[in-house]
């Protein structure tokens, strides 16, 4: 086996793909998830048994503290230490305006996209040993801004980048790498959580390589961050975005 990985969000989108890409190169996959349970054991059950390796589903409210130590626990309980992670978990909420934004509405987004990569990465490092990997997903639009559609949701991936760039300087002593991939504008879900299903194909003309991204790009960029292919890659960012 080549590592224990904790995914977190990975019942679709992104983090789903991560984890059938994780799964086929011989990783331990941890799989959190929120409220798809079905979705989450499912593909928990078709990874260990398609590839051999120990897949497990948690659930957890990765944006409270309590919820992510006991996700951890869990893990340690279940699955062994922890190698590396996949900080993949976040919210995309309706379009608007940010003189249309509720505090509400803004501390959500920060606490599920900023709180919970801090709290999983603390949990992470205090398990990691030399050779451990952390992999952030940020956004594209952490450069973008997303102007009048979710400057929140893009402010919360600048607030990832730094994250990034600052865990790996305190970590680098350790042996321990912390690196962040930014896609662009790829056919997931969560368009759809955002109000406009179509997001991508509206915007893809716009990008320069004419087409929206797919789940399984932006895996590759993380597994190859995750692995020992990228030894001297820390503090460091991958743009799946197309050219944009």
């Amino acid at each position: 086996m080549r590592g224990k990985v904790l995914i977190t969000g990975a019942s679709r989108g992104i983090g789903a793909a991560t984890a059938r890409y994780l799964a086929e190169q011989g990783y331990g996959l941890c799989l959190n998830y929120h409220r798809n349970r079905a979705a989450a054991e499912a593909l928990a059950a078709e990874l260990g048994e398609r590839y051999g390796v120990p897949c497990i589903a948690v659930q957890a409210d990765v944006s409270q503290e309590a919820e992510v130590v006991r996700l951890f626990e869990e893990m340690d309980a279940r699955l062994g230490p922890l190698t590396h992670l996949v900080n993949n978990a976040g919210i995309l909420q309706p379009q608007m305006k940010v003189l249309e934004m509720s505090a509400e509405r803004i501390n959500k987004t920060l606490g599920t996209n900023v709180t919970s990569y801090f709290l999983c990465c603390r949990e992470a490092v205090r398990r990691m040993t030399a050779g451990g990997s952390i992999v952030n997903v940020s956004s594209a639009a952490a450069r973008l801004g997303s102007a009048g559609e979710y400057v929140d949701y893009a402010a919360s991936k600048g607030a990832i980048d730094v994250l990034t760039r600052g865990l790996s300087l305190e970590v680098a002593a350790l042996g321990i790498r912390v690196n962040g991939v930014r896609p662009g504008f790829i056919y997931t879900e969560m368009h759809a959580d955002g109000g406009e299903p179509g997001r991508v194909d509206r915007i893809k003309g716009n990008i320069p390589l004419q087409r929206g991204g797919q789940p399984a790009e932006v895996a590759a960029a993380i597994a190859w961050l995750l692995s020992d292919e990228a030894s001297y890659a820390t503090g460091t960012f991958i743009d799946v975005a197309g050219g944009r």
